[in-house]
């Protein structure tokens, strides 16, 4: 995505740039002092490279910079030879040399959260490049200092002992492997995981893991999470207590699947989904982690799983609607767990004089057909809702500032609702705050709902409050043909002609009330409102044990859905 590219090619930039102009100023100027500072500068570059590019290979910079603060440090130091900074400077060629190949061997190996087993030595090797960036910032401040050289020689040599335990270990892994499998496979073989959640996403995208957890661990077996990118690992570890492992190959996939897994669970369709459905002993279910009437929904992708979990009966025609030919004994409806703590208003509220409005635009998605993002015109809708004398929830979705355009009418929103609430004292919900809220919780302070194509409108369907939903397209009068889910809500287009009369129709007369109640059926299933998670938690123990009931087995209701349910 565009925002990704900026920030990637900013950071290409400062690094090279920076280590370049540090070592000119050093090697060919008077001005030592600016050029060590610039060295430092450059190094900071380095690493923030580094998290932008998780696989950057910054050698040459670092190389660059590493000869500007040795020569920075031996003018310091005046004329003459010094063998201690001469065996530092050698010893420093070592590890520059080292340090990406430890690196690369390190990322080949398993690393473990929630698991009593040590998987140190991979994670130090993975921060070797930043460890040697922050040598060569103290080198840089010790020249800085004119400090014997001797302080720089002790410094090299700490890094350097870390760096060869490290790679004697490495070694030790890979030629003499230990008997009776790794430590992390030993570990697992003790912790006996029935079945294992794989994930595979770009950074940021954990909230996919992080919904469906509280659930998993509700099955009541044991289980292991497996993340394939290591940015996932902290982010999830912290938000569970099973273990989480990031296996980066397939060898390594191969020492967590151990012979008690039966179950294979997944959030996405990652392309690297396919590496865990090689092991035909498991048998292997799509959760998704939301369900809209978005194309990226009726995945064909989707049919190589063995089971479908899905949250109701419109899931499974939104297939076939999009012409994707999916055995019927493929798809379980198991309802939308995620809002069984959305609270339902039984009855319409019309005429809300200052209503709480929860606004949340999704992202422009990856490629232009998938583009349902309504913030282009979202100021004017804001200001509409303003003047009527809303309280407003702003909740964007999470990959919005990755496009600049986006991040700047987000901006621009966040603006106009703070001067608003600075003027009116209306406490708006907007930025991070509103991030720290779980939607469920946004969705029982408000009273109405504006919303793009996206997951939301299926969850907040279950409050069975009113909402609108954006046509950003040129669909016109086929919008509610492409997204059924519209049609029990009111469509505001993209023009913004019919916005007044949205607005009245979403918080003043709400003539679709009563419709909602069967839409509501057949997206999110007909069960009972007080065990409505109980139908995953079951399906999934069946999918672990066909033998399996549950001790007090409930069933659907069969009366239509009333607005108590």
């Amino acid at each position: 995505m565009r925002g990704d590219l900026v920030r990637k090619l900013a950071a290409r930039g400062l690094a090279t740039g920076g280590a370049v102009l540090a070592f000119l100023v050093v090697a060919f100027t008077s001005v030592t002092g600016w050029g060590l500072g610039l060295a430092v500068a450059a190094l900071a570059a380095i690493v923030w490279e580094r998290r932008v590019r998780p696989g950057a290979d910054n050698v040459a910079e670092t190389t660059l910079v590493a000869a500007g603060v040795l020569v920075g440090y031996a003018r310091q130091l005046g004329p003459g030879f010094d063998p201690a900074l001469t065996a530092a400077a050698l010893l420093l060629l070592g590890l520059l040399l080292l340090t990406g190949p430890l690196r690369d061997a390190g990322n080949l190996e398993i690393r473990a959260a929630n698991l009593p087993v040590r998987t140190r030595v991979p994670q130090v090797a993975a921060g070797l490049g930043d460890a040697l960036a922050g040598l060569l910032a103290v080198l840089a401040l010790a020249a800085l200092a004119a400090l014997p050289a001797a302080v720089a020689l002790a410094a090299v040599l700490l890094l350097g002992a870390v760096a060869g335990a490290v790679a004697l270990d490495l070694a030790r892994r890979r030629f003499r492997p230990a008997a009776g499998g790794s430590p992390v496979t030993r570990a697992l073989r003790r912790h006996r995981p029935e079945f294992v959640l794989h994930f595979s996403a770009p950074p940021g995208s954990e909230y996919q893991v992080t919904m469906w957890l509280p659930y998993l661990a509700r099955i009541g077996r044991p289980f292991v999470v497996m993340v394939r990118e290591p940015e996932s690992l902290a982010t999830i570890a912290a938000a569970t207590t099973a273990p989480v492992l990031y296996c980066p190959t397939l060898r390594s996939m191969d020492e967590v699947l151990v012979p008690s897994l039966r179950v294979a669970f997944y959030v996405n369709h990652g392309a690297k989904n396919a590496h865990c459905l090689r092991f035909t002993q498991l048998t292997h279910v799509q959760l998704h982690h939301g369900d809209s009437d978005k194309a990226s929904s009726a995945n064909p992708v989707s049919a190589i799983f063995d089971r479908i979990f899905v949250a109701g009966e419109a899931a499974i025609d939104r297939y076939a609607r999009a012409g994707v030919e999916i055995p019927a004994e493929k798809f379980v409806v198991v309802g939308r767990p995620q809002v069984e703590t959305i609270e339902v208003r039984a009855e319409p509220a019309r005429g809300l004089a200052n209503p709480t409005v929860l606004y949340t635009p999704t992202w422009t998605g990856h490629h232009a057909d998938a583009d349902y993002c309504s913030l282009p015109m979202a100021e004017t809708l804001l200001r509409r809702l303003l003047d009527r004398g809303a309280t407003v929830i702003l909740r964007a979705h999470p990959y919005t500032t990755r496009n600049p355009a986006s991040a700047r009418h987000l901006a621009r929103l966040h603006d106009l609702l703070a001067a608003d609430r600075s003027r009116t004292g209306r406490a708006h919900l907007f930025g991070a705050a509103a991030g720290r809220l779980p939607l469920a919780e946004c969705v029982n302070r408000a009273d109405a709902l504006v919303s793009d194509v996206s997951g939301v409108v299926s969850d907040w369907l279950y409050s069975g409050k009113p909402y609108a939903v954006t046509d950003t397209g040129a669909d016109g009068d086929r919008f509610t043909e492409r997204f059924p889910l519209a049609a029990s809500g009111y469509v505001l287009r993209r023009d913004l002609d019919d916005l007044d009369d949205v607005l009245t129709r979403l918080l003043d007369t709400d003539p679709l009330a009563e419709s909602r109640w069967a839409t509501r059926r057949r997206y999110l299933g007909d069960f009972p409102a007080e065990a409505y998670a109980e139908a995953f938690l079951a399906a999934a123990r069946r999918e672990l044990d066909p033998t399996w009931a549950p001790p007090t087995p409930r069933t659907a209701a069969t009366e239509p859905l009333s607005p108590t349910t």
